[in-house]
């Protein structure tokens, strides 16, 4: 058994995320082998009761209040334009987490930190360099290549200011990117392509060596809790899309939906409704309800409802980067699912068969009103991505991957 140090950006339940997920089940399985020390930042709207729910399943759970204000974006600007370092790294710089774990690890000898995504890359470090003497080994899980993340934003960004602040955040992000996985022992992708992205960001003498010590493990759920939905009848006409409406590839993703494909799905299905449910939807994604058939939700306590009356699952996503978990989800939850390849990107599917990809307005508009209209292919897609999903992204299966990559840290014990 190994003492864990496992840091993350945001409070890993309740799983309202897919960063969340990765976070959670990669916990449950950790923590069958270690103690699992977890130290997270939270926010005001994280419950109470989360956190205790965590309690039941790591060793001990320190929390970090996340502060954001006016001042620190100003402050993290400036330090950027002096440091080169990406602004939204700077800007999380809390001297309350830089001193919980330093208390931590003069209490405990950590054998691995493990940082959990790009943004606590930094506090991993401070972490292995706080314990000194002893040195732990360091596991980074990428969750994707965050510098690619954000390039692709800054090509789909409209407004040209914004534009250039992403773009020059992109090229802060691979300086930084590439310097955290040289020192980090053991990196994790979600998807193989990402791991060829983090080796293009290092010279090709150092590619070989990246590669050898980065492991792919897909984002995974939990089949088993989850039962497929009862939906409510045969033949609806509603588009569901549910998602973080403050994420910019989500946003991105709802309006060019919103503007480019349902005006053609309209033309041939007058009565087709769109629904998105999401967190902090901005006022551009709001002001689509001008249209009496387009529903903004923000976020709601239980999609139940929603997804019983769901004839088909969005993901019109044209920027982001490792998995979407909201597939995964709709799988389970026994919807039929029209995609992006972006959007299904890492994710092994089988196009007709367990899902519809659609890359251009007019392509997506088609597989959208063949799914409501066609009731046969609706039930296929609804049967086959259940069974693809328990068969292919179990964490409790999968996640055993991550057992010999503790293994090689800790050189043979585990």
């Amino acid at each position: 058994m190994a003492h864990v140090l496992f840091l993350t950006q945001t409070l890993p339940y309740p799983l309202d995320s897919g960063a969340k997920v990765r976070q959670y089940h990669m916990l449950r399985h950790l923590a069958r082998r270690h103690e699992v020390t977890l130290v997270s930042f939270v926010r005001g709207d994280d419950p109470p009761a989360a956190i205790e729910h965590l309690r039941g399943v790591c060793h001990a759970v320190h929390p970090v209040p996340m502060q954001r204000s006016l001042w620190r974006n100003v402050r993290a600007t400036v330090k950027s334009l002096v440091t080169g370092l990406p602004m939204m790294v700077v800007r999380d710089e809390i001297a309350e987490m830089t001193e919980t774990l330093r208390r931590l690890v003069q209490e405990t000898a950590f054998d691995v930190v493990h940082a959990d995504q790009l943004s606590m890359a930094g506090y991993g470090r401070l972490a292995v360099r706080l314990s000194a003497p002893h040195v732990p080994k360091a596991l980074l899980d990428e969750h994707n290549a965050f510098y690619l993340l954000v390039e692709r934003m800054a090509t789909a960004e409209s407004r040209a200011l914004r534009r250039f602040v992403m773009r020059r955040e992109a090229r802060t992000f691979r300086t930084y990117e590439a310097e955290m996985c040289r020192a980090y022992d053991a990196i994790l992708t979600v998807i193989p392509e990402d791991r060829e992205y983090l080796q293009a960001l290092v010279p090709t003498p150092e590619r070989a060596a990246l590669a050898a010590k980065t492991t792919v493990v897909p984002i995974c759920v939990d089949p088993g809790s989850v039962q497929t939905v009862s939906r409510k009848e045969e033949g609806s006409l509603t588009i569901l899309h549910v998602g973080t409406m403050f994420w910019p590839p989500n946003i991105h993703g709802v309006l060019w939906f919103a503007r480019e494909v349902l005006p053609l799905i309209h033309q041939e299905i007058p009565d087709a409704q769109l629904v998105v449910i999401g967190k902090n939807p901005p006022a551009e994604v709001e002001e689509l309800t001008a249209d009496s058939r387009v529903h903004v939700t923000g976020y709601v306590p239980e999609l139940l409802p929603y997804l019983e009356a769901a004839g088909v699952f969005v993901v019109p996503l044209h920027a982001g980067s490792g998995m979407r978990v909201k597939i995964l989800d709709a799988w389970m939850w026994g919807i039929p699912i029209v995609s992006t390849p972006l959007g299904a990107e890492g994710i092994e599917t089988v196009d007709g068969e367990n899902i519809l990809l659609a890359d251009n307005a007019s392509a997506f508009a088609d597989a959208t009103v063949r799914t409501l209209s066609d009731t046969d292919l609706s039930q296929r897609l609804l049967a086959n991505g259940r069974a693809w999903v328990e068969s292919h992204y179990s964490w409790e299966a999968v996640y055993a991957k991550v057992d010999s990559v503790y293994e090689t840290l800790l050189g043979g014990a585990s």
